[in-house]
């Protein structure tokens, strides 16, 4: 594909019945799990430290996800970045919502089974403890994230990971 680069030794290793959209830029020591998706116009971008996407993670439209040096950045499985979010050297769990426009920054952690909600901002070093939603800039944990929001998280990364089969007969 024309939108995934090596940089300079570093190669990106996509694995099986991944969607990476032909308007996305997927650079460096990047790896992305099977079955995730990767939206229109998102960027992934390690070209100083590692980026490791998990299995059927959904990466929507307009997200950054970058690895600074030093910085490795780690999504876990079944995890939804929504659109406009910023990852930068962060870390982020399984069955994770990252909230439309969210910023997570370096060295910060957000747990298993959390919500940052849209438009919070994750301050660089801070931690989000597993199951909780965050919201706020700075981000706060306001409560405990319900199985009813965890449940709807799995169903909206199920529907996206179906649309990848219909994308894929588009762009090929």
């Amino acid at each position: 594909m024309k939108n995934i680069f090596s940089f300079e030794d570093k190669v990106p290793k996509i694995y099986k019945e991944v969607y990476i959209d032909p308007m996305a830029r997927i650079v460096g020591d990047v790896e992305i799990g099977g079955k995730s998706y990767i939206g229109f116009g998102a960027i992934v971008r390690a070209d100083e430290d590692k980026i490791k996407i998990g299995e059927e993670v959904v990466i929507l439209e307009n997200v950054i996800i970058e690895a600074p040096e030093g910085e490795l950045v780690e999504i876990g499985d079944r995890t939804l970045v929504s659109h406009g979010a910023i990852v930068h050297g962060a870390k982020i769990g399984k069955n994770v919502l990252i909230g439309i426009g969210s910023i997570i920054l370096d060295g910060a952690e957000v747990g298993d089974g959390s919500i940052i909600a849209a438009g919070a901002v994750v301050p660089p070093n801070h931690s989000i403890p597993s199951r909780s939603l965050a919201l706020g800039v700075p981000a706060k944990v306001v409560r405990n994230v319900t199985e009813q929001e965890l449940k709807h998280n799995n169903n909206e990364i199920d529907k996206v990971i179906k649309k990848a089969k219909v994308y894929r007969k588009f762009f090929r």
